[in-house]
């Protein structure tokens, strides 16, 4: 029984799984804008186009370098729109 359990504690996280998950990561964030841009050339569009363009800029990680985020870019210029 002394030898249970203490794996965990040399490698207390996998290698992939360092970062905090208390939101949803970028990704999730462009599709949500997408989404709510597209959605808002068909209704509420006062409500939905602000919310893709935060969406969108929270994705790309504030900053518009990078090729990586499209839809997020989507979500910002249909939300403008």
């Amino acid at each position: 029984m002394a030898g249970f359990g203490q794996g965990a504690r040399r490698h207390p996280r996998s290698r992939g799984r360092t970062w905090s998950r208390t939101g949803p990561d970028r990704a999730t964030l462009g599709i949500i804008g997408a989404i709510c841009a597209v959605a808002g050339f068909f209704v509420l569009g006062i409500v939905l186009g602000p919310a893709a363009i935060v969406c969108g800029w929270l994705a790309m990680g504030r900053t518009w370098s990078g090729s990586r985020h499209v839809p997020a870019l989507i979500a910002v210029v249909l939300g403008a729109i």
